[in-house]
């Protein structure tokens, strides 16, 4: 039986959210009782005043809570190391502000935070004591061009050998594992006019088991035939937003698989047929079932930001679809 969870990050409705169309409790509502699953929460999008909200906001979240009961599995916290326009936060500075988000996430009943990889590492190591005392986990993310390979995610890492904390880890976005560009994406940079030349040449780096990262990296930065075909600061600006879509072997994740607290089920486009266009999700539930993983995978619905000018966003029936594609497979490997 699998011991995969399965949530949804409340990024993936942003735009309901945004526009008054579906508001907090309307999203609650919708993930636990529509969908059947439980929360990832971004507290800075949908929680006025953080890290202080009004004691009327929190008595709200309380009732919601109550109402709904709705696990929190993960609250995504943010250190603004560029507060201010004439330098970055101090050590000190970023430490204060990280254990504020921290207080609050345990007040909201998180157990565990998503930090973004490039939040200082000394900053980290400095709450952590924090923390532990109030059992809440630190993570940082693994995202599509900022991998295993940037320094970092390796000081990171490092810190937690060094440390030994079980109140530090890892939270993998599945973005690392595209096996093609993400068809939204094209098509929305082909209505903004890019080069169909540049596009074909893209996807061919993914046909050929590649992903631009590693490619642009084998030759020493974008090769000379493809700036050749950038006819506009549009085609070079679909070259460079490209390599965020990597495409490693799932075994990138074996040696940190002890440290891997929470997965981001990526979602760029959920076909007719019911699969991810880019991703091969059935593979990789496969691959974590085999690793024994027991956390939540939290549907991260991205596909909004490629929506057509002329086209709605629909990101209720992507993550429905998503949701639906997700525990099928869940269900598949338990049997």
């Amino acid at each position: 039986m699998s011991n995969i969870k399965l949530a949804v990050s409340f990024y993936s409705l942003q735009d309901q959210y945004a526009r008054g169309k579906m508001k907090l409790e309307d999203i609650i509502k919708f993930v636990k009782e529509e969908i059947g699953a439980e929360m990832e929460f971004i507290s800075d999008q949908m929680i006025k005043g953080v890290p202080h909200p009004s004691e009327g906001v929190l008595k709200e979240w309380d009732r919601l809570m109550d109402k709904y009961k709705i696990i929190p599995t993960c609250n995504n916290i943010y250190v603004n190391t560029c507060l201010y326009k004439n330098r970055t936060l101090t050590t000190k500075e970023g430490v204060a502000e990280l254990i504020e988000q921290i207080k609050l996430s345990k007040r909201l009943g998180f157990k565990l935070v998503k930090l973004v990889s490039t939040t200082p590492v000394e900053v980290i190591e400095a709450a952590l004591p924090f923390a532990e005392e109030n059992g809440v986990t630190i993570c940082i993310e693994i995202h599509g061009g900022m991998s295993f390979d940037i320094p970092d995610v390796d000081e990171f890492i490092k810190l937690i050998h060094k440390t030994n904390s079980s109140y530090l880890g890892l939270v993998v976005d599945a973005g690392i594992f595209c096996r093609r560009h993400p068809r939204v994406s094209t098509n929305y940079f082909r209505s903004l006019g890019v080069n169909e030349d540049v596009i074909k040449y893209i996807d061919k780096i993914f046909e050929d088991g590649s992903d631009p990262k590693q490619f642009y990296r084998k030759h020493g930065g974008r090769p000379q035939e493809l700036l050749d075909l950038c006819k506009n600061e549009l085609d070079h600006m679909y070259t460079l937003f490209s390599d965020g879509y990597e495409s490693s072997d799932f075994s990138i994740l074996d040696e940190h698989m002890p440290y891997i607290k929470h997965f981001h089920a990526k979602v760029y486009e959920i076909t007719d047929e019911g699969v991810e266009y880019s991703i091969p999700y059935e593979g990789l539930i496969k691959y974590l079932n085999e690793k024994n993983f027991e956390g939540y995978m939290a549907v991260e619905y991205e596909g909004n930001r490629f929506t057509l000018f002329d086209q709605e966003v629909k990101e209720v029936e992507q993550v429905k679809r998503y949701h639906k594609m997700l525990k099928k497979y869940i269900d598949g490997v338990g049997k």
